[in-house]
């Protein structure tokens, strides 16, 4: 499939013609890259390509790695005219860095890290990011709020219908430049203004410094994890376990 921005077609599935269209994602990002990228620039999980052709005018080479056979060789037709971009269709877990980087493109985000592979594939990167370079995007932070649900399975909340009970509060925040875990283990100390049967999880996105984004249509929806009974306001808190790049199944939530 493609789509026709001015008098130039780039080639791209459905899912990543959806991306594409969430202009405060790509803005975000783009400032950052404009910002940020030099030297050698991986680009890992590249997709269709956009952000190593905004990387393309800042980085000396970039190296956008795709896995899926399909989106790696739209990529390589979208990028084809930049004499400075190099489009692999290897697995980021598996490509074997042969030089070491000054700047690292990685947006394989989803809230809290958890159903996607971004926290193993920067782990692996980061060994091979010159002790000067940079990660795109910086860092993200984590809230949660108590929400009213229907229903008892985890779910993403997109359209962000279920009514808050309490306020957003910060639970965590991870600097992908620094040591990045792979599990959370803690205790969310929340308040509750009515009554509420689950949190709900928000996700922002740090692309550079001074730069905060999202949630977006396409990138980290708000997620709902159940907590069991209904329950009256008050303070409470909350034992919340998950693996980054676990999938769901990995989170386990219970009240203390």
């Amino acid at each position: 499939m493609s789509t026709r921005q001015g008098s130039d077609e780039i080639q791209v599935t459905v899912y990543h013609q959806h991306l594409l269209r969430d202009h405060e994602r790509l803005s975000a990002f783009y400032e950052a890259i404009a910002s940020t990228a030099r030297g050698l620039t991986y680009d890992l999980g590249a997709g269709s390509g956009i952000l190593s052709f905004f990387a393309s005018e800042y980085a000396d080479h970039v190296i956008a790695i795709e896995k899926d056979p399909r989106i790696a060789a739209c990529a390589g037709e979208n990028l084809s005219d930049l004499e400075n971009v190099t489009v692999v269709n290897e697995d980021a877990l598996e490509y074997e860095f042969s030089e070491m980087a000054d700047t690292i493109i990685c947006e394989m985000l989803d809230t809290a890290l958890i159903d996607e592979e971004q926290v193993p594939v920067l782990k692996r990167a980061l060994r091979f990011l010159k002790e000067e370079g940079n990660v795109i995007p910086a860092s993200v932070i984590n809230a949660a709020e108590p929400v009213m649900i229907r229903g008892g399975s985890i779910s993403y909340d997109e359209n962000i219908r279920a009514p808050s009970a309490g306020p957003l509060q910060v639970y965590d925040r991870i600097d992908f430049r620094g040591r990045i875990p792979e599990k959370f283990r803690g205790i969310l100390k929340l308040v509750a203004s009515g009554s509420f049967n689950a949190i709900r999880i928000t996700s922002f996105t740090v692309p550079a410094e001074n730069i905060i984004c999202g949630p977006t249509p396409m990138m980290n929806p708000p997620l709902l994890i159940p907590l069991g009974d209904t329950l009256e306001g008050g303070d409470f808190r909350v034992k919340l376990l998950y693996t980054m790049g676990g999938g769901l199944d990995s989170v386990k939530a219970e009240l203390k």
